[in-house]
């Protein structure tokens, strides 16, 4: 990396393939390829929200490996330290985009990225990042990626901090010990997980008895879908806030939205419902369209509803005319 982001994201980032036309899938013929990966949409997202962010991952020597490195750059993110593995091919996957869920299907085993080991932490000048950002699929790709996760989690880190997004994909784990997340989680500082996560990977979905069973990291996110996201930092009392209601038209890429809103915010020192509400901001913008990462919200939008009280902010609703109130 030229010089310390203030996040850092690694983690796979594939080819993307969504439908061009209406239709089943098997009879789609036109498809439109951009590119996705969780890690990647978080680092995407940040420089539009003032922070200065690096994306570290393995491609193919391929079109699609060339393809994805330049669209990322394109959103003003570091990668000058991704690897390009001249055996191994880019992972793509495919979207069957739709407002009710996006079924995906993936062609990764053998990738690029899942060749990734502890070794790469030799290869990066870590000093100076403010946060590290990784997610619980990387270690489902292979067992050097689990080493090079919890190579990461285990390092002295200062004042670095590790946020790690469970992003449990069963897919993924089969064949694979998915309770190892836990041990995973437990060493990161900021936590983010989906209550049905939780459930599958602690047991249980419930903000105050996950930190019961997660003491460690001091934060903790849980994520209740379009209900909202509930916040504990710390010993302090949970506090819930209810998600805004978006004319969604396709919901992949919301939860890294949300993350690298929140991320952002807990780099200003903002308040607590601050940081949720700027996550559930950036998550609208992106449930707004059918990209992963969406355009930012107009400022001014932006500032109405972080001033709102909580009268207004339930009665808002964000649409593709904008922000209306019901």
């Amino acid at each position: 990396m030229t010089s310390a982001p203030d996040v850092l994201c690694i983690g796979e980032s594939m080819a993307l393939f969504v439908p061009a036309e209406p239709g089943p899938p098997d009879e789609v013929r036109k498809w439109v390829r951009t590119i996705g990966g969780a890690e990647s949409n978080v680092a995407c997202h940040l420089p539009a929200l003032g922070f200065a962010s690096a994306w570290v991952s393995a491609v193919g020597d391929d079109p699609f490996g060339r393809a994805l490195v330049r669209e990322i750059a394109a959103a003003g993110v570091d990668v000058s330290a991704v690897m390009v593995d001249p055996t191994r091919p880019t992972g793509l996957y495919i979207k069957e985009s739709g407002a009710h869920g996006s079924p995906v299907r993936y062609y990764r085993k053998g990738s690029a990225a899942s060749g990734m080991d502890a070794g790469l932490l030799g290869k990066l000048d870590l000093d100076g990042i403010r946060v590290i950002h990784l997610s619980g699929i990387t270690p489902a790709l292979s067992d050097g990626c689990l080493d090079l996760v919890r190579a990461l989690l285990e390092r002295p880190r200062g004042d670095t901090l590790v946020s790690f997004d469970v992003n449990f994909r069963p897919a993924l784990w089969t064949g694979r010990d998915p309770s190892v997340l836990a041990g995973l989680a437990a060493r990161a500082d900021i936590v983010l997980a989906g209550d049905d996560e939780a459930e599958r990977v602690w047991g249980t979905g419930d903000p105050e008895r996950l930190r019961v069973a997660l003491p460690g990291p001091k934060t903790l996110v849980v994520k209740h879908g379009e209900r909202g996201v509930t916040l504990v930092d710390g010993d302090e009392t949970p506090l819930f806030a209810p998600a805004l209601r978006v004319d969604v038209v396709e919901p992949v890429g919301a939860g890294d939205a949300f993350a690298a809103g929140f991320l952002a915010a807990t780099l200003r020192g903002d308040d607590p419902a601050t940081r949720l509400r700027r996550g559930h901001l950036q998550a609208a913008a992106t449930l707004l369209t059918h990209d992963d990462v969406g355009t930012p919200l107009p400022e001014a939008v932006i500032e109405t509803l972080l001033g709102a009280d909580a009268a207004a902010w339930a009665s808002a609703k964000l649409t593709d005319k904008g922000l209306v109130s019901v």
